[in-house]
């Protein structure tokens, strides 16, 4: 289960399709179509996340939040409303509301803030990695959760002390980001950490992943629309510049931004102001940017992708993520990291790695990178049958790349790790012998003298390993 979220929401089809999407994804879910049952239960349940509409006859959504700050205030309070006015979004921010989101809403941006909802609960009910005083504030879209949740874990590789000293001298500046780095590398993280070190961090925190938003749609989310601008625009709603008026912007994949909103947004940044979707009037708004991409930025101007313009206004601090694979020294200290977190979540009581699989855990390429890591050590924490994860416990992805063998038997039980470097030591027994004999001709007593080895001593092990004379 990912977490126990509560519903909320006066249309009760509505709430209704939201717990089925929730249910699917595999949260648990309690559902209320009035708000003052729901205020009951969240005084008795355990929850992770709590979700409610805004706007609800009689008791509303500002109620709510209100009753969860005095009743579980280290429960997130995500809002869902029609009515995307600036004023009703900053004041549920500047209440402490975990984020924003407008109807319709995307579904699978839904479910990412419930999420990391939910995931920001798991770790503030654990100790605080960081010793320095909170923000000024809680106004911000989202309660920035700490870095994975701490920038402490960042300090064991050269490469990532380096990481950790630019964000301590560029986090109290107003000066533009521009994040870079594989996927899973944790982009978002750092962009949280260094808002959360900056003089804004009492202002909004308003995120925009680029990727999951639809081409037709984003340069209404980006700036807003008014009403009657297209079909289905019904009220007037502010974009997620305006809405993080004073505050931060964070827009995550920005290379997925089409070449026309590229545009807009850089006149934007460049001016300091915007134009609704079928407005006609002029916003000012005065916001910090940060971007972040998996792509090379640099490439995609090259290739004329992305506008050179836009990619100069950004690229005013870059921040260059390595890759897991780059800094192998940082990864015992994430997988204790989360071990620790995992065995809170999830109930289990592992305390120690074997050596062994400490090894293969370094060796291997972390394509995904934190995030694969992280999944991994989840699973691996899951499925554990006893306090230590051993060689039996790594999957398949780990093993076979590791060892170079599947970490599967014929029955799909999971080899130990004893059996997995058997197997190995056999493929490469066998490669040699193999190769010896060819270059031989065959001749078992010249291939033993090659090998080193004494004519039975190969006979015999020729016969171990299933290799006929050529």
């Amino acid at each position: 289960m990912k977490g126990r979220v509560l519903v909320v929401d006066d249309e009760k089809n509505m709430g209704l399709v939201i717990q089925a999407m929730l249910e699917r994804a595999g949260f648990e879910v309690l559902c209320f179509s009035d708000a003052r049952e729901a205020v009951d239960a969240i005084e008795s349940e355990e929850l992770d996340t709590i979700v409610t509409d805004l706007y609800m006859p009689g008791f509303g959504g500002m109620e709510v939040l209100e009753h969860a700050k005095r009743h579980q205030s280290q429960v997130p309070v995500v809002m869902i409303t029609a009515f995307g006015t600036v004023e009703s979004a900053v004041n549920a921010l500047k209440n402490g509301a975990f984020d924003f989101i407008t109807k319709p809403f995307d579904q699978s941006e839904l479910l990412e803030v419930i999420d990391k909802a939910c995931r920001t609960h798991h770790e503030r009910m654990k100790e605080p990695v960081f010793d320095e005083p909170t923000p000024k504030s809680q106004a911000t879209a989202t309660a920035a959760p700490r870095a994975s949740e701490g920038y402490s874990l960042f300090e064991n590789s050269p490469r990532s002390r380096e990481l950790h000293r630019v964000i301590e001298k560029i986090g109290g500046s107003d000066s533009t980001v521009l994040i870079s780095g594989e996927s899973g590398t944790g982009k978002e993280l750092v962009a949280q950490e260094i808002y959360r070190r900056s003089s804004r961090s009492d202002r909004p925190l308003i995120k925009v992943n680029c990727a999951v938003i639809p081409g037709p749609l984003i340069e209404s989310e980006l700036f807003g629309y008014e009403r009657g601008a297209f079909s289905g625009a019904v009220s007037s709603r502010a974009g997620r510049l305006e809405l993080a008026h004073e505050g931060t912007l964070f827009l995550d994949e920005i290379g997925e931004l089409p070449l026309e909103t590229q545009a807009k947004l850089f006149r934007a940044l460049r001016d300091g102001e915007l134009e609704r979707v079928g407005g006609l009037s002029t916003i000012r708004v005065n916001v910090r940017i940060i971007a972040a991409s998996n792509q090379d930025l640099a490439e995609a101007v090259r290739d004329k992708k992305f506008r050179e313009d836009l990619y100069y206004r950004l690229n005013v601090v870059p921040v260059q993520l390595p890759a897991l694979r780059e800094r192998k020294e940082d990864i015992d200290a994430f997988v204790d990291r989360f071990i620790s977190q995992f065995n809170a979540r999830l109930g289990k009581t592992v305390t120690r790695v074997a050596p062994a699989t400490r090894a293969a855990l370094r060796d291997f390429r972390w394509p995904g990178n934190l995030r694969q890591l992280e999944n991994v050590i989840e699973r691996m924490v899951l499925l554990a049958d006893s306090d230590t994860l051993t060689g039996h416990d790594l999957p398949e992805e780990v093993s076979s790349e590791v060892y170079g063998v599947s970490s599967g038997t014929s029955d799909g039980e999971p080899l130990g790790f004893k059996e997995a470097v058997r197997r190995k030591t056999q493929e490469t027994e066998r490669a040699l012998i193999e190769l010896a004999l060819d270059e031989a001709q065959g001749n078992v007593t010249r291939t033993a003298e090659k090998l080193g080895l004494s004519r039975k001593g190969l006979q015999l092990k020729m016969k171990e390993l299933g290799i006929t004379r050529r």
